[in-house]
């Protein structure tokens, strides 16, 4: 595997952080990579929607003080891993289920950079819906903790009765590559002001997201596309129909959520004989770059759950 650039230094990772190309079964080019020293085993990392390796860098130094390597991926469609339509601002799949692709590459890339069994997993937001279709399927990790899990969506209150009709006019009208009503082009920590974000209630977290697509643009990703939202609501229905997990799971979502559909999570979860949800006091959607006390509130209950499983 050819290796691809990898900016530790917006990061503030560990030493030794690398990424590399990982080719999808369709051809869709990714990135993987991490931070690969750790005794203890490995954190597999699935990143939601706009994100990239390097946000969670912070987080790897962390997981490194615990003795756990951080591996992660640029899905497609974001980061710097290959852009699916023609304005590279606008997030976009075809089907959700290619995600699954992406999956079984970003593998590959870890046993071949050597990453320490035994693997955990960690999912945030999409991250999380693409994770637990992939341990429904087979994914092989000893434990699981899931982050604010796009499990559904929260949509203003007015958009809910109409959001199904609207999804499938855009479809049926060729819309599929509009921006998803609200949206557009600019990335949401430079559309959005810190005050009234739905991400954080730490400003220095914010500062930083916004650093790091300042010093590397190729990060900066917009609004989801109709077609992917289509899929997400989709992949919703399938989530919801899986009854159990085979390894111990840990979900946790914040007081202050506005992104996700809480509720979804706490009742997935409930169904699962060795499942529990835990709501983060105080937090928003971003319970890693949160204020430092729900930081590491978050922090320490997911490293507890990864050592002791």
């Amino acid at each position: 595997m050819d290796a691809a650039p990898f900016r530790n230094d917006l990061a503030e990772g560990p030493e030794g952080g690398r990424a590399v190309w990982a080719g999808a079964s369709d051809g869709v080019r990714l990135r993987a990579g991490g931070w690969p020293e750790g005794a203890k085993g490995t954190v597999l990392l699935f990143t939601g929607r706009t994100e990239y390796i390097e946000k969670y860098g912070r987080m790897a130094r962390a997981f490194a003080e615990a003795g756990l390597a951080t591996a992660a991926v640029d899905w497609r469609g974001q980061g710097l891993a290959d852009r699916l339509a023609g304005d590279r601002n606008i997030g976009h799949v075809r089907r959700f289920e290619d995600y699954q692709r992406d999956v079984a590459a970003f593998l590959d890339a870890v046993q071949a950079l050597k990453f320490p069994r035994p693997y955990h997993f960690l999912g945030h937001s999409m991250g999380g819906a693409i994770g637990l279709r992939a341990i429904s399927e087979g994914l092989e990790v000893r434990s699981a903790v899931f982050s604010a899990p796009m499990w559904g969506i929260n949509l203003p209150g007015w958009l809910t009765p109409f959001a199904g009709a609207i999804i499938e006019t855009s479809h049926h009208l060729g819309l599929g590559l509009a921006y998803a009503p609200g949206t557009g082009p600019r990335p949401y920590p430079f559309r959005q002001a810190f005050k009234g974000n739905e991400l954080t209630h730490d400003p220095e977290s914010y500062d930083w997201l916004r650093a790091h697509i300042r010093g590397e643009p190729g990060f900066g990703l917009g609004g989801p596309s109709m077609n992917w939202i289509r899929e997400a609501f989709a992949e919703f229905r399938h989530l919801r129909s899986i009854a159990d997990v085979p390894c111990p799971a840990l979900a946790m979502v914040g007081s202050d959520e506005a992104v996700v559909v809480p509720g979804a999570v706490h009742q997935i979860v409930g169904r699962w004989p060795t499942g529990r949800s835990v709501t983060l006091p105080g937090a928003r959607h971003e319970p890693m770059m949160e204020l430092p006390a729900i930081r590491a509130d978050f922090t320490e209950r997911a490293i507890a759950h990864f050592l002791e499983s």
